[in-house]
């Protein structure tokens, strides 16, 4: 069975404690062989070694049971715009889809579980919810976890923890995160300035597709730098009690825009929607901005005929690759520009019947 670029993820169900401004959460944990070099200093047999060990263990009774049956996808046999597709749908990491042949992917069904075999490290474990439902994530982890602990021999030291290949990786190995959509701090010109202060408490904030990236559509990353120092229920008790903060103040932001500028924001949400189900051409960066305030309307209930789902749906299926896919062939800026216009109307239209 092939994979299934359509499969709606489960992240994008978009339902879930604080969902109006919480998209998603994820708990990453970082992972090495004992006795085999890092990616990075590794060769093509030890590659091959870490992709076999971990194919066998996905296959392991106890791991079925307790996650769920588990697929590996070789990326040597995934096409570029496959790998790209998981990228953009926050499967997968840009480095991952860029690795060639030395890398895989794991993936449960419902794509909630996410498995890179030979990125930076040999293993990085992924699980991604819908909402502030970083807890929830970080229990599943920890079964995903234990499971392949138990059949795979971790490099671990007694002093330092996971042993990874980058050396703020190393103790807990573990990296949570938290999407929010939040325009209306960005609107009243208040998200410079709350967003800075994260970096005071040691988290970093990032843009739709992590590091390096642009928060595009008002939509941003938080999440913890260092794993070391402290335990992983004390990190994610702090990033979820900071999300759940900044969700206040967003909030608070929109009870203000609402207060200060109810006309134009209403008319913002109107022109927005009225521009996402009718128009011919739309390149990628105005139809994320169009998204947010859409999203920002339905969350307002100036919109109340939408739902979060869709709104998550097309955050993915308008990017390239899976255009490209899903047209059944390469094109040209332009002529994405079109197909993506084509995509949102009828994905819009198809929700209002």
């Amino acid at each position: 069975m092939g994979l299934n670029v359509k499969q709606v993820s489960k992240w994008m169900e978009g339902s879930g404690p604080q969902a109006d401004i919480v998209i998603s959460s994820r708990i990453r944990l970082a992972r090495n062989l004992k006795g085999i070099p890092f990616p990075n200093r590794m060769n093509e047999a030890e590659a091959k070694t870490v992709v076999h060990q971990v194919a066998a263990t996905i296959q392991a009774a106890p791991l079925i049971q307790a996650v769920g049956q588990l697929k590996l996808y070789p990326l040597g046999e995934l096409s570029p715009l496959e790998r790209q597709i998981l990228v953009e749908k926050h499967l997968i990491s840009p480095d991952l889809a860029g690795a060639g042949e030395a890398g895989a992917v794991v993936l449960r069904e419902d794509e909630a579980v996410s498995i890179m075999v030979n990125e930076e490290d040999h293993i990085r474990l992924q699980c991604l919810l819908p909402a502030l439902m970083l807890h929830e994530a970080w229990r599943l982890a920890n079964v995903v976890d234990d499971a392949l602990e138990n059949e795979i021999d971790y490099a671990f030291d007694q002093t330092r923890g996971y042993l990874t290949a980058c050396p703020t990786n190393v103790g807990t190995g573990l990296r949570a995160s938290t999407m929010l959509h939040m325009p209306a701090l960005v609107l009243t010109k208040q998200a410079g300035h709350v967003l800075s202060a994260l970096t005071k408490v040691g988290l970093a904030v990032r843009g739709l597709y992590g590091e390096g990236t642009e928060a595009r559509g008002n939509i941003f990353q938080i999440s913890n730098q260092i794993t070391m120092g402290r335990s992983e229920e004390e990190r994610i008790n702090n990033l979820s009690a900071i999300t759940s903060r900044l969700a206040d103040q967003e909030r608070e932001a929109r009870l203000l825009l609402r207060k200060q500028s109810r006309w134009q924001l209403e008319d913002r949400v109107g022109r927005a929607y009225g521009t996402l189900a009718n128009a011919r051409i739309l390149n990628s960066q105005e139809a994320l901005q169009l998204i947010s305030d859409v999203r920002l309307g339905v969350d307002m209930k100036i919109l109340p005929d939408l739902d979060q789902r869709l709104l998550n749906k097309l955050m993915v299926f308008i990017q390239p690759a899976f255009l490209q896919y899903t047209a059944g062939k390469e094109m040209s800026p332009f002529e994405r520009d079109v197909h993506r216009a084509a995509v949102v109307r009828e994905l819009i239209a198809g929700h209002a019947k």
